[in-house]
């Protein structure tokens, strides 16, 4: 797709059908990428026992809190290509992609050098219990190794989306999906490599999405086209990705400081708690992953038009997203809670008490996960207009802020100190999020339209 035609697709036409022919390759490609995960956790749970899932599940918020500073950048690539494209700045969109591979393989290096070496350092420091420390530090330290190639695939992908491909990701993580399970049998059922095996089989497939993503790059035929000979880093693509790259990590990296803090409160009701609680968590990733189509939908559909300056067309868009992502989220929320004993049974098969943990988070996180939804494209529709402080203000205060206050307050009252209680800081911190962004969003539409207008005159 050119970037005028991928320009007139997201700028011209009807957007309600466009914003779903949009988001459902999207939904596909975030749950192929959640099964590498999900493969890990099934294949130990029902291999190596509900240890090995505590172990697998103990990393899942320590890895995020350090990779997401740098996925970030990602997203300020996405945004630089996508408003380049809308405004018709050829050369800026170029710089773009060319800027981002260089920085997607440093951002990989400095991951790999910070997590191999301090895993077990970070995972103590969480009160890892000492039945799952050893586990947890082998599958940290080689999933690390694969940082560059995971690095790569998410500056790649969002350089893909920006310019109107949801194709290919999905192509590309279909293919890697299928080697990552088939490694996983292969690693731990013939070799016997436990959560060893599983954070290969990840590395691996990581590589192999990482690889066809630059290829396509490198086979397009428009201003976004990868050429290996120009890779270089420009001074100018670079401060616009870091000026909305960089927020937009430190948001996510404190995000998930919060969750962090959370999961070592989880540890300390033990293994049992906290295999449950991973399977939990594993399974609302499904209904994350669906929802945050519509926040990446909406970010690349608002810079396109954002930069072509249809700043009403930006309001239909905001309403469109928010009604699909609530839909979606009711809908595999309320599934997925329903169904919840049946699908952690999937992944626990030696613990009824494990599940039962389980089902405590999903009936107070799964269920109203939509709220989380709906924060989401909020945050993406003010990336998409070049807002970059204050969607990392709005949500370190409303999210990580308040969860960290309700935990050394509201849960450190003995009579409070519940499982439930914990889980409860989520639905009001999305809340309360959502509502302060949809305020601000009304205030920079307002103020864009005036201007408009007065450049009219």
């Amino acid at each position: 797709m050119s970037n005028m035609r991928s320009a007139a697709y997201m700028c011209e036409g009807p957007l309600l059908s466009k914003i779903i022919r949009y988001s459902v390759p999207v939904i596909l490609t975030g749950v192929l990428q959640l099964l590498f995960n999900a493969a890990d956790l099934i294949v130990v749970g029902r291999c190596c026992g509900s240890l090995s899932v505590a172990a697998v599940g103990a990393t899942g918020s320590l890895i995020n809190l350090i990779v997401n500073l740098f996925i970030g950048l990602s997203v300020g690539a996405g945004v630089a290509v996508a408003q380049g494209i809308g405004a018709g700045n050829r050369e800026g969109v170029k710089n773009a992609v060319h800027t981002a591979v260089p920085t997607a393989f440093v951002s990989g290096a400095v991951l790999t050098a910070i997590g191999v070496p301090c895993a077990r350092q970070f995972l103590t420091w969480m009160g890892t219990q000492p039945d799952v420390i050893d586990k947890s530090t082998v599958y940290m330290r080689i999933y690390f190794c694969g940082m560059i190639a995971s690095m790569l695939y998410n500056f790649g992908a969002s350089i893909l989306r920006a310019s109107g491909d949801i194709k290919s990701p999905l192509l590309f993580l279909s293919l890697a999906g299928v080697v990552n399970v088939l490694l996983n049998l292969l690693f731990v059922i013939a070799f016997h490599m436990d959560v060893a095996g599983v954070a290969l089989a990840t590395v691996l497939s990581q590589c192999l999405s990482a690889a066809l993503v630059l290829l396509a790059l490198s086979k397009r035929e428009d201003d976004c086209r990868l050429r290996f000979r120009k890779i270089r880093i420009d001074p100018a693509a670079l401060k616009e990705m870091l000026r909305i790259g960089v927020p937009a990590g430190v948001q996510a990296s404190l995000f998930s400081v919060s969750n962090v803090i959370i999961q070592s409160s989880i540890n300390a009701f033990g293994s049992v708690a906290m295999s449950g609680n991973a399977a939990a968590g594993n399974i609302e990733g499904f209904v994350y992953v669906a929802m945050n189509a519509f926040h990446q939908t909406a970010i690349n559909f608002t810079g396109q038009n954002f930069g072509a300056k249809k700043y009403r067309r930006i309001d239909r868009i905001v309403v469109f997203c928010l009604i699909c992502v609530a839909g979606v989220g009711i809908v595999l929320g309320a599934g997925g809670y329903l169904a919840a004993r049946p699908l952690l049974s999937v992944y626990i098969t030696d613990s009824a008490a494990a599940i039962e943990f389980g089902v405590v988070r999903m009936s107070l996180i799964c269920l109203p996960y939509f709220v989380c939804g709906m924060q989401d494209v909020m945050t993406g529709v003010l990336r998409g207009m070049g807002q970059s402080m204050a969607p990392m203000v709005i949500c370190i205060v409303g999210v990580c802020v308040f969860r960290i206050v309700w935990i050394f307050t509201v849960f450190s009252i003995p009579r409070y100190h519940t499982l439930r209680v914990l889980y409860l800081s989520y639905l009001i911190s999305w809340t309360l999020t959502l509502s302060v962004e949809m305020a601000v969003y009304l205030l920079l539409s307002r103020k864009y339209k005036k201007r408009a207008e007065k450049e009219k005159e």
